[in-house]
């Protein structure tokens, strides 16, 4: 595989690479890209945490009988529709 790198991004791996930090630009990239990979999993963390404080908080609001009935079809589109605006 071949990948193009800017001038900016080729002097920044090949700086990682003279600091004696890495053996290759190769390994340079793996690490970027296990970075990558584990960012994307801590910000997926976040946002289960976030979304489960937000189901949590929907619970207890029904529970202390602050939740909606709703009857029909229509009611519940209107219901959604209010939500966007």
């Amino acid at each position: 595989m071949h990948i193009s790198l800017t001038p900016e991004l080729e002097s920044r791996v090949k700086a990682r690479v003279d600091s004696g930090l890495y053996s290759s630009a190769s390994e340079v990239i793996r690490e970027a890209l296990r970075f990558v990979d584990s960012h994307e999993e801590w910000i997926n963390q976040i946002k289960l945490a976030k979304l489960r404080e937000q189901l949590q908080l929907g619970v207890d609001q029904l529970d202390s009988g602050k939740g909606v009935t709703i009857k029909s079809k229509a009611a519940l589109n209107d219901l959604f529709q209010s939500i966007k605006e």
